[in-house]
């Protein structure tokens, strides 16, 4: 199952603020909003936080744990991005503490800069850029038209 990714994090090296992804059918979404222990970035604050829809008060291990009840849902994951730092956020949220991490196998990751989430409804919205990720993917693969 394809899953299309996006994230949004304070500043171009900060914590992650919300992750998105969503199945290549378009059934199954997940989207949360971390709480964030930093100062927010003043681009992120006037870009990002009008958008995200939720309130960040998740912490950072509740969201690693609903992460994990949505990926297990699948097998034959392939996460699929347009911008590495995504997966790295991906990468970080499955490790759960030192040599623990979410054992999910197999696990394909991809970035694929020919997609772009310049459709998204609501730009800086992580669920409506993953959204805009997944239609660009299907007008790449020729399933909708361009």
């Amino acid at each position: 199952m394809r899953l299309f990714i996006d994230c949004e994090f304070n500043s171009r090296d900060g914590d992650l603020i919300s992750m998105a992804l969503v199945s290549e059918d378009g059934k199954h979404e997940f989207y949360e909003v971390v709480k964030l222990l930093k100062p927010v970035h003043e681009w992120v604050a006037a870009n990002v936080y009008p958008v995200i829809g939720d309130k960040p008060e998740l912490l950072y291990t509740e969201f690693q744990k609903k992460l994990k009840v949505f990926l297990c849902k699948f097998a034959n994951i392939v996460v699929v991005a347009d911008y590495p730092v995504d997966l790295m956020h991906f990468n970080r949220a499955m490790e759960t503490g030192p040599g623990e991490w979410f054992e999910l196998q197999p696990l394909t990751m991809v970035i694929d800069d020919a997609l772009s989430a310049k459709g998204s409804k609501v730009p800086h919205n992580a669920l409506e850029d993953a959204r805009a990720l997944r239609l660009s993917w299907l007008k790449k693969e020729g399933w909708l038209d361009a």
